[in-house]
């Protein structure tokens, strides 16, 4: 769908892009990821083509592509009702087929038909969302663009706007989603790239992200008793560090230690002290920890 090699981006001295890689495949809903500033928004703006590029190459899948943009707070007519809005976004684009008809099906998309009669002055901050979105696929678009869709949201208001997102992608829409609420990316995106210091520095599935970094795999044990810094497990020559919190002592291994050779120093340590613990687990890294590992530059791939 589509394809982005090299691209870069200043702002007079200001290097917002230097060397991005992106890669989306039909289908695919993208949890675009990134600290403020690292460059999110000035991607979507040049694959949208509201502004250009400085270098770089941007390759879509085929050259009529079309592309529905939600921006993190889109500017709405709030005299007009959200029937007349997607009427008029409907004559803007020039949609081919009944205009009337459209406008219902993307109302009821998006869950607005009931409050469709209202003007949307009145409208909350999660329905004016939704009629955004109506406006971004009333012209059935080959890619999705959505900026912070669930931002300043209630969980109500979030938890529409996310199955919305699940629907169009059940319908095989193929979407960038660009959010700080990871929580979102985990429950509808297939793939996930995080940006940093204008590179895209970890790309794909979650599963395949979790592997990359899984040198940083725990384990957790419950003890009968309060661990110290004194402990024998937090003596175990291959951790990093070790946590410890009422009588749960987590053991975090060296780069490079596998989860065998870690578990096997659990077991023979405890053994050797006679300590019986009252349980032992692997605790696996959530993608929260790795975006803030790999943002602060704190945690790093396997492969170094």
């Amino acid at each position: 769908m589509l394809k982005i090699t090299g691209l870069q981006k200043s702002y007079k001295n200001l290097l917002v892009l230097r060397n991005l890689n992106m890669n989306i495949e039909r289908g695919d809903v993208y949890g675009l990821l990134g600290t403020n500033g690292c460059g999110k928004t000035t991607t979507m703006n040049i694959i949208c083509n509201i502004i250009p590029k400085d270098a770089g190459d941007i390759a879509f899948e085929k050259s009529d592509t079309t592309i529905g943009y939600l921006p993190e707070a889109p500017a709405l007519y709030g005299y007009m009702t959200g029937f007349e809005y997607l009427d008029y976004i409907g004559a803007c684009c020039e949609y081919g087929g009944d205009i009337k008809a459209r406008t219902a099906e993307v109302l009821e998309v998006t869950g607005m038909t009931s409050c469709a009669d209202r003007l949307i002055m009145g409208y909350s901050r999660g329905m004016n969302q939704r009629i955004g979105i109506a406006a971004a696929i009333y012209a059935d678009p080959d890619l999705l663009i959505l900026d912070e869709p669930t931002s300043a949201l209630d969980p109500e208001g979030r938890a529409g706007v996310m199955d919305i997102i699940k629907k169009l992608a059940s319908a095989g829409s193929t979407i960038i989603l660009c959010t700080h609420i990871l929580t979102d990316v985990e429950r509808v995106a297939n793939k996930i790239g995080i940006l940093c210091g204008g590179e895209m520095v970890v790309e794909g599935t979650l599963p395949e992200i979790k592997k990359e970094f899984d040198d940083y795999n725990a384990i957790s044990i419950r003890l009968r008793y309060n661990p110290n810094a004194e402990d024998p497990l937090c003596a175990i020559g291959l951790l990093e560090r070790c946590e410890i919190w009422n009588e749960i002592i987590t053991l975090y291994a060296k780069k490079g230690v596998s989860e065998a050779e870690l578990y096997k120093s659990v077991i023979a340590t405890l053994a050797e002290g006679d300590i019986l613990p009252e349980g032992i687990g692997f605790r696996r890294l959530t993608l929260e920890q790795i975006y803030i590992g790999v943002t602060s530059g704190t945690l790093y791939r396997r492969s170094g």
